[in-house]
């Protein structure tokens, strides 16, 4: 192997940088690689993946704090849990803060101290104020708020309710009442009537965990994999379900950072509407005056016929007649310069050539992370190649955790492009000319750093490294190690620059909306499996 192959900096200021970047943490980097080479697969126990055997558990656990916080029964807890959006800090927050009372009223639950909280049946014979019958007290119902009604008025009053979806809070049949009914009351009655509405009623409460929680997600594989993730820090994030698919946890997306999910949804949008056709047909087209279809002029001439057989001038438009000399068009004058019409197409021209050349490097990314993907049934008989040449060196973690570093870094880097498209566009953000082109300079040095050295690792795992000698097979691991960390350093400083410098001056509600989730040295969070 060549000297020339170790240089993995550019020259001049770059060597500098990397030298830096050798000295600052390429130490670091290079000694946590030299173990395990633990690159990918983060298992740090911030998101839990909820399979259907887990969520019961799952909502068992935060019912649990909640009773042993406030001293309440299962079901008030869950009331509460439910009208929270099951966010048991914002429920411990609004009891520090605004009491017991206020706590319980907002949510419908009215705790009876030093009771039983739950149901209690009438005493004697009673009149039920909704059918107006008299009824023994065993077939009567009273919940928490104190009203009492029969069990058939209770009962269809359950029925309408589960049917209308709003099984989570059943209010109290009491005018002006809005106590939320005992949910023990409520499955009694139910499976009485009919066992498969009880059943739905118990599924509908269990599953208000998922979809009234704002810390769970459904996982949007397809086919679904009937899995849900609850990122228990924040909600910004990108997590990798069990089923081996990875996604953003706030919009449910494909992972895209280091766009916002504001950004990328645009991005999305943009790509898959006809926008940019109607660019380009503004541009290289002009409207027919009697039918209105696009004409594209495929001659030198300026009268230009349409389908429909009108003729018009292409320099204004206009409808004409259908004879024309070296110097005029029958019918037809034009020759005054419309200075609007001329920004209007420049404009136009502009915005299509610029989303164009965002989109192609981001189509060329996008094209070699496939390629890539595809290749690691390559690497991996390299990998058994070399096991079976039993070199000195037995361990060839290196590689795999080599592609799932490029991998990783080459999504980045196809994210940035769209990244850098509204961030230095005017659709999203405003700033002055002097500042946009500093920022833009800023940025794209930083991205064309690290596509330098994406490049240059994906390079090195396409080299016959399998067929070296002994000694160059140890040279090659290292310097896949060695950019694999620089990789790393890259895609760190690239996103520091984007919170640290681009999105700080952009003001505290744009920051709020474009918030991207943090660069994880490890890949997405692979989310960990709760207890049952």
């Amino acid at each position: 192997m060549e000297e020339d192959d170790y240089d993995y900096g550019f020259c001049s200021d770059d060597e500098e940088f990397y030298d830096r970047v050798d000295e600052d943490e390429g130490a670091e980097s290079f000694a946590e690689v030299d173990g395990d080479c633990q690159f990918s697969g983060s298992n740090g126990g911030c998101c839990k993946v909820i399979r259907k055997e887990s969520l019961l558990a799952a909502q068992k656990g935060d019912v649990q704090r909640v009773m042993n916080f406030l001293s309440v029964k299962e079901h008030h807890a869950r009331t509460l849990l439910i009208h929270y959006r099951w966010d048991v800090d914002k429920v411990c927050t609004v009891f520090v803060e605004k009491g017991k009372e206020q706590l319980y009223g907002e949510a419908g639950v009215l705790a009876i101290e030093g009771g039983n909280i739950s149901s209690s049946h009438c005493s004697m014979e009673r009149t039920c104020l909704i059918c107006f019958d008299e009824f023994h007290a065993d077939k009567m119902t009273t919940m928490d708020c104190g009203h009492c009604f029969c069990n058939e008025c209770w009962t269809e009053h359950f029925i309408v309710k589960t049917n209308e979806g709003q099984s989570r809070r059943i209010t109290c049949m009491a005018d002006k009442c809005y106590t939320i009914c005992d949910e023990g009351s409520v499955r009694i009655l139910l499976s009485a009537r009919d066992p498969q509405l009880a059943q739905k009623f118990d599924r509908v409460l269990l599953e208000s965990y998922i979809e009234d929680n704002k810390s769970v997600q459904w996982c949007p594989s397809v086919p679904h994999c009937g899995n849900a993730i609850r990122a228990d820090k924040d909600e910004i994030c990108e997590v990798e379900c069990a089923c081996g698919l990875q996604f953003c946890f706030g919009c449910s997306s494909e992972a895209h950072s280091p766009c916002s999910c504001k950004m990328w949804e645009s991005w999305t949008r943009k790509c898959s509407d006809e926008s940019e056709t109607v660019n380009w047909m503004q541009v290289n087209t002009k409207f027919c005056p009697k039918c209105h279809k696009p004409v594209e002029k495929n001659g030198g001439c300026n009268l230009v016929y349409c389908v429909c057989k009108q003729a018009f001038c292409w320099l204004c438009g206009g409808a004409t007649g259908t004879k024309h000399t070296w110097t005029s068009i029958e019918g037809h004058e034009c020759g005054r310069y419309s200075e609007k019409q001329v920004k209007e197409t420049e404009s136009a021209r502009n915005s299509l050539w610029r989303y164009t050349h965002y989109y192609k490097r981001y189509k060329a990314h996008m094209d070699s992370l496939k390629a890539e993907k595809n290749g690691r049934e390559e690497l991996q008989k390299k990998i058994n190649a070399l096991e079976s040449r039993k070199l000195e060196s037995k361990y060839y973690f290196w590689v795999s955790e080599a592609s799932s570093r490029l991998t990783r870094s080459r999504q980045i880097l196809c994210n940035s492009y769209p990244f850098a498209y509204y961030m230095f566009g005017d659709e999203l953000f405003q700033m002055s000319s002097d500042e946009r082109t500093i920022n833009q300079n800023l940025f794209e040095n930083q991205q064309q750093q690290l596509e330098t050295n994406v490049e240059r690792l994906s390079m090195a795992l396409e080299d016959p490294f399998d067929k070296y000698h002994d000694e160059d097979v140890l040279e090659a691991r290292l310097k896949a190690i060695n950019l694999g960390s620089t990789v790393d350093v890259l895609c760190k400083k690239l996103y520091e620059c984007i919170e640290n410098e681009l999105l700080e001056g952009v003001g505290s509600d744009q920051q709020a909306i474009h918030k991207i989730a943090p660069y994880n040295s490890n890949g997405v969070e692979k989310a960990s499996e709760i207890g049952i």
